[in-house]
């Protein structure tokens, strides 16, 4: 696989990261002869669909990552035999940088979003990413596309990290070549309107010794077609349920799931088939430390549906990068609608205030978790 050969390189000596104590001695930077940031119109963004004018990309090859280097972004020239192509070894995270009214830059516990990346990396035998390569590079090409991350309640950079493997080669085997790539996008908020799940009676997400908890392409791939059909009966997204009984709520769509039944906040604990989302990980530590009761266990469909019925069913609601948290206002399951009450000051609103205002840099930041960009 090829990139365009570079029009004018420039070396630069990298300083100490914010992030790490280790730092690279140089990396190749290739800036965009002509930026397209003034064609585009950022009051009416799809998600995911217009780019920054850079990209950082970095290669692994006779057993070794590469020198990595941030170059204009641009599409890929590949082999038709490339390796992830027929074998499906490719992971990806996805993470925000926010701007305060200072115009400084923010992440938001990114270091999370790395130790998980190498995490489903290491699950799909791909080689481990080097933390100062990652953390080196994000900072640089932040810097480099800081005019496209704009200021206020709403407005982000989305950051997509990703690794697939590039070897030219139909071997059914792991790929001896990788390339590892940051891109771009600004962003607005993910989901507009009402959400409505329908809960999963016969498909699944992940099964029990998979790669669920990773966030490897293909989980995503097998949701579209479940997902469609649940669209067609007026739902948006579906909730998974367990592979062996079906009995267990486990994730909504691309959203690690919540409930609250009275005053008690419930979520289903991480294991080989559920994300260990960062936003997940954020809620719980503020509710409680909010003084919500949370209780992480195996949440059976009974359950809710029997708390909908006796009305001490409060809120559902989704959490993720994407979204930071989503209020879900029913949920189907065998036939049946279950609807939501409306409240005037939800869980879900007071928790995703806590959470943006650390993101936005609005207020104290007792845990840690909002990292600059310098």
């Amino acid at each position: 696989m090829e990139f365009k050969k570079p029009n004018h390189i420039e070396i630069i000596k990298s300083k100490k990261s914010n992030f790490v104590n280790t730092f690279l001695e140089k990396m190749r930077i290739e800036r965009t002869s002509a930026s397209n940031l003034a064609h585009v119109d950022f009051e009416n963004l799809t998600f995911g669909s217009v780019f920054t004018d850079h990209m950082f990309v970095c290669k692994y090859k006779n057993e070794k990552w590469q020198e990595p280097e941030v170059i204009p972004y641009q599409p890929l020239s590949f082999e038709p035999s490339m390796s992830v192509l027929h074998y499906g070894q490719s992971v990806f995270e996805g993470m925000k940088a926010y701007k305060d009214d200072e115009d400084k830059v923010w992440l938001f516990r990114p270091d999370q979003n790395f130790k998980r990346i190498n995490r489903s990396s290491e699950r799909l035998q791909i080689p481990v990413f080097p933390e100062n390569y990652f953390f080196e590079g994000l900072k640089t090409l932040l810097n480099l596309d800081k005019d496209w991350i704009k200021p206020g309640i709403g407005n982000s950079l989305y950051v997509r990290p990703f690794v697939f493997s590039s070897q030219a080669c139909v071997q059914a085997s792991p790929s001896k070549e990788y390339t590892f790539i940051i891109i771009c996008c600004p962003v607005k908020a993910y989901y507009g309107g009402e959400v409505n799940v329908l809960i999963a009676e016969e498909f699944s997400r992940a099964a029990d010794g998979g790669i669920g908890y990773t966030k490897a392409a293909g989980n995503y791939g097998a949701q579209f077609y479940p997902t469609a059909l649940a669209q067609k009966q007026g739902y948006q997204q579906i909730v998974w349920t367990d592979a062996k009984s079906h009995e267990f709520l486990e994730e909504a769509g691309t959203m690690n799931i919540f409930f609250r039944i009275g005053d008690i906040l419930l979520t289903a604990p991480t294991n080989d088939r559920i994300l260990d989302g960062v936003t997940r990980k954020s809620v719980i530590q503020i509710a409680r430390d909010s003084g919500i009761e949370v209780e992480v266990r195996p949440i059976k469909i009974g359950e809710i549906v029997k708390a909908s019925e006796n009305n001490s069913l409060k809120e559902m609601f989704g959490s993720g990068t994407a979204v930071v948290i989503n209020p879900i206002k029913s949920f189907g399951y065998k036939g049946v609608n279950y609807k939501l009450p409306e409240l005037e000051n939800p869980f879900a609103t007071q928790l995703k205030d806590n959470i943006m205002s650390i993101q936005y840099n609005l207020t104290e930041d007792p845990y840690g978790w909002r990292v600059a960009v310098d």
